[in-house]
């Protein structure tokens, strides 16, 4: 089941639409939707390396525009939308406590998130709710998320095969380990 769901994925990724289905995953991951845009990136850049660049380009800027949608949600419709979204999450106990520092840390939280599998909306949401100065998470989510996606870009573009070769001969245990990232990453919000 595994191997036909990464040949599943493999076609789709070498899909004309590709490109929008990445971009569409990128802005939703960013304000309320819990699987990461790597699902599409990884496969999509094993599929053509030389479309490694405009694949990180286009996550980059769906995701930082999704980034503004999860302000938004955060600053104007936090009880209604912001708030169910982090309850989902299990934060909604620690946000008027995180709300008092966060802004302190601001940059670095916005940095962190956008980097690692921490789950990037949390600290969208969580910049619009606290007021974090809009060029601040704007040009810290540039940078996180840059980093993050073009970081992934060049070590697919130059490990590619070797990577597609280990993936597929170990599919089950890279299957397993992508999925105890992610639920590490929503584990490590709901306790963190």
């Amino acid at each position: 089941m595994l191997q036909r769901l990464y040949s599943w994925t493999m076609r789709l990724a070498d899909h004309p639409r590709a490109l929008w289905a990445l971009a569409i995953v990128s802005f939703a991951e960013s304000s309320f939707f819990p699987i990461p845009p790597d699902v599409l990136m990884i496969p999509m850049i094993l599929a053509r390396p030389s479309r490694a660049w405009l694949i990180a380009l286009v996550a980059l800027i769906a995701s930082v525009i999704g980034g503004l949608f999860g302000y938004a949600i955060g600053y104007f419709a936090f009880e209604q939308v912001g708030e169910p979204i982090l309850q989902s999450l299990g934060k909604t106990d620690a946000v008027a406590e995180f709300s008092t520092r966060f802004n302190d840390f601001g940059f670095w939280a916005v940095l962190g998130a956008g980097v690692t599998p921490f789950p990037y909306k949390v600290i969208t949401i969580m910049s619009g709710f606290t007021h974090m100065p809009l060029a601040t998470f704007m040009a810290t989510s540039v940078l996180a998320r840059g980093i993050r996606f073009f970081l992934v870009a060049a070590l697919l573009r130059k490990f590619g095969e070797p990577v597609r070769d280990f993936i597929e001969q170990r599919l089950g245990l890279v299957s397993a380990l992508f999925l105890i990232l992610l639920f590490g990453g929503f584990l490590a919000v709901k306790y963190l």
